[in-house]
C-alpha cells in the first residue's frame, strides 16, 4: 500500500530547515526532505484486541503541517518512533477484527481516537489519568507493547491516516451511526479537540467569549459552543474573509478581521474594553473578554489572548504553541489570569453523564446540533500529496479550511 511517512534523519532535517526558509515546498517536494511517499506492506494486528481499518478520509491537521515544517518542539520527540505514517484524523471501514474485538464487525464505519494510552499499549495496571478517563494525559506513552508514540500517526507500529489502512485498539474505535456521513466523520477528531476545550472551560450565557483564530479549531470552538446551546456573546478574530463567513455561519456574534491597522480598535469596541497608551510598545487593554480561546499558537495570538482577557479572566490555549520568544506575561500576574492548556480529548461531564469526548461529538452530529461537512473544502488522492499539502499550507490562496486525503479513491 502507499503511505506518506515521516522519517527523521539529521542530514535531511538540516537541509530542510535551512532550505525551507526560502523555498517552503522543499518540506514535501524534495528527495532530501523527511517526508517520503512509500510503498509498504499493511500493518499487522498487534494482538486480538485490535482491528484493521481501511481509510476513507484522512485529514491534514495543523499539527501535521507543523511537523512537516519542522516547527515541533524537541520536547515532543520522545513521544514518536520513526519512521511513522502521518495522519490522526481518520474515518474508515473495518476490514479485519481480532478475536477479542467482539463489538466490531467487518464493514463497520468507524472513527478513531488516535491516542495510544495504557489500554492500547497492553498495560494491565493503568496509570491514574487513564483510570479516571483522561487517557490523553497517560504517562505510559513510551511503554508497553508498542513502540513510543503519542498517537496513531506518530507511531511506527500502527500506520496512520495518510495511507490506505491502519490498525487501532478496540478502545480507540467508535462506530458511526447512519446519520453521520463520512465528511462529518473525518471532522469528529478535530471537533473533539475543540469540544474538550469548551467542556472543560464552559462559558456561561452571560459571558463574552473571544475566539482567536479562524482555522479548523477556532471554528470548531464556535460550533461546539453553539451545539451545546450556550447563548454567550462570541467575538471571533479571524484572518481571512472565507473564515469570517464560516465563523458567522456557526454562530459568532461579531467578526473581527485581523487587519494590522484596525483590529485592535475593533476588538476594543467589540469587547467593551478600554485602550491605554504605554510609554512605548503595544497598546495596553483594560477590561476585555471573560474567556479567551487561543487557537493559533503564535506569538501575536498568545499576546493578544493575554491582553484582551479581562481582570480575573481565563485564557485557554488550544493552538499547540511551541518555543516562542517575546510573550509578555505581565497581564497574567497583574490581572490574575487563569491560563490553561487544552490537549486532545478524554472523558467529559455531559448532561449528567460521564462520556468520552468522541461519543459527545458523534451524538451532537447525529442529533443535528451541528453539521461540519462544509469544513471539507478540498479532497485529494494520496498520490497528489504535493498539491494537497500546498493547498493546506496556503489557505488564503485556496480558501482552504479542511483538506483531506482519499487514500483508497
Amino acid at each position: 500500500m502507499k503511505a506518506l511517512q515521516f522519517d527523521y534523519q539529521f542530514p535531511r532535517y538540516i537541509f530542510s530547515k535551512l532550505t525551507g526558509k526560502f523555498f517552503p515546498s522543499v518540506y514535501w517536494n524534495s528527495r532530501l526532505s523527511c517526508l517520503k511517499f512509500y510503498d509498504e506492506s499493511e500493518p499487522n494486528l498487534p494482538n486480538d484486541d485490535w482491528v484493521k481499518v481501511k481509510v476513507k478520509y484522512g485529514g491534514i491537521c495543523g499539527s501535521d503541517l507543523n511537523l512537516l515544517f519542522l516547527n515541533d518542539s524537541p520536547a515532543t520527540s520522545p513521544f514518536v518512533s520513526f519512521p511513522f505514517t502521518i495522519g490522526h484524523e481518520i474515518v474508515g471501514e473495518i476490514t479485519e477484527t481480532g478475536s477479542q474485538a467482539n463489538d466490531f464487525k467487518i464493514g463497520d464505519r468507524v472513527v478513531i481516537d488516535p491516542i495510544l494510552s495504557c489500554a492500547a499499549r497492553g498495560i494491565t495496571n493503568p496509570c491514574s489519568p487513564c483510570r479516571r478517563g483522561d487517557h490523553h494525559l497517560c504517562i505510559h506513552k513510551t511503554e508497553g507493547s508498542l513502540s513510543p508514540g503519542l498517537l496513531i500517526g506518530a507511531c511506527r507500529d500502527t500506520g496512520g491516516g495518510w495511507s490506505s489502512c491502519l490498525v487501532a485498539h478496540k478502545s480507540q474505535v467508535f462506530k458511526l451511526p447512519n446519520e453521520v456521513d463520512d465528511l462529518n466523520g473525518v471532522m469528529v477528531e478535530p471537533f473533539s479537540c475543540a469540544l474538550h476545550g469548551v467542556l472543560r472551560n464552559l462559558p456561561s450565557k452571560h459571558d463574552t467569549v473571544l475566539v482567536i483564530g479562524g482555522g479548523v479549531i477556532g471554528l470548531c470552538v464556535i460550533a461546539a459552543i453553539r451545539a451545546l446551546d450556550i447563548s454567550c456573546n462570541i467575538v471571533a478574530l479571524v484572518k481571512h474573509d472565507f473564515q469570517a463567513r464560516l465563523a458567522s455561519q456557526y454562530g459568532a456574534n461579531k467578526i473581527i478581521l485581523l487587519r494590522k491597522s484596525t483590529y485592535i480598535h475593533d476588538l476594543v469596541e467589540s469587547l467593551n474594553a478600554k485602550l491605554l497608551n504605554p510609554l512605548f510598545g503595544p497598546d495596553v487593554i483594560q477590561r476585555g473578554a471573560d474567556l479567551v480561546f487561543e487557537c493559533v499558537g503564535r506569538k501575536q495570538s498568545i499576546n493578544d489572548a493575554l491582553r484582551f482577557s479581562k481582570n480575573g479572566g481565563k485564557v485557554v490555549l488550544l493552538g499547540l504553541a511551541g518555543i516562542i520568544d517575546g510573550i509578555d506575561w505581565t497581564t497574567v500576574w497583574l490581572n490574575e489570569l487563569d491560563v490553561k492548556g487544552s490537549f486532545a480529548y478524554g472523558t467529559e461531564e455531559y448532561r449528567g453523564r460521564r462520556m468520552k469526548t468522541f461519543d459527545v461529538a458523534i451524538e451532537l452530529i447525529r442529533d443535528k446540533k451541528v453539521d461540519l461537512s462544509p469544513f471539507i473544502t478540498h479532497r485529494f488522492p494520496l498520490e497528489e500529496y504535493r498539491n494537497a499539502l500546498s493547498t493546506a499550507s496556503n489557505k488564503r490562496n485556496h480558501s482552504a479550511v479542511k483538506v483531506v486525503f482519499e487514500p483508497n479513491s
